[in-house]
């Protein structure tokens, strides 16, 4: 399993339509293949800034699977107008 970590800026004023979006951007992502679950948290100390952690059976069924799929061009157009700066995204591996 791969931990795909995101920290989400929205920008100033954008907040609730963002997490409106985002839901209806969630039917999108837990649809492809290799998706096991995400969450999404906002901060409190932060007005605007968001954590989404995404599991994915493997690295590359984000990487290549969902980020090379139709799908995330839909998931683009609904929530990368949302950001600023643009999010890094970073993968983890659990440690046993």
């Amino acid at each position: 399993m791969i931990l795909e970590v995101v920290m989400l800026h929205v920008k100033p004023n954008l907040e609730y339509e963002f997490e409106a979006t985002f839901k209806q951007a969630s039917r999108i992502i837990s649809s492809m293949d290799g998706y096991l679950s995400h969450e999404l948290h906002r901060c409190i100390e932060v007005k605007g800034k968001y954590l989404l952690l995404v599991k994915w059976q493997t690295l590359e069924s984000h990487t290549v699977g969902f980020r090379g799929s139709p799908e995330y061009q839909e998931w683009k157009k609904l929530l990368h107008h949302f950001y600023e700066p643009f999010p890094t995204v970073e993968h983890f591996e659990k440690v046993d």
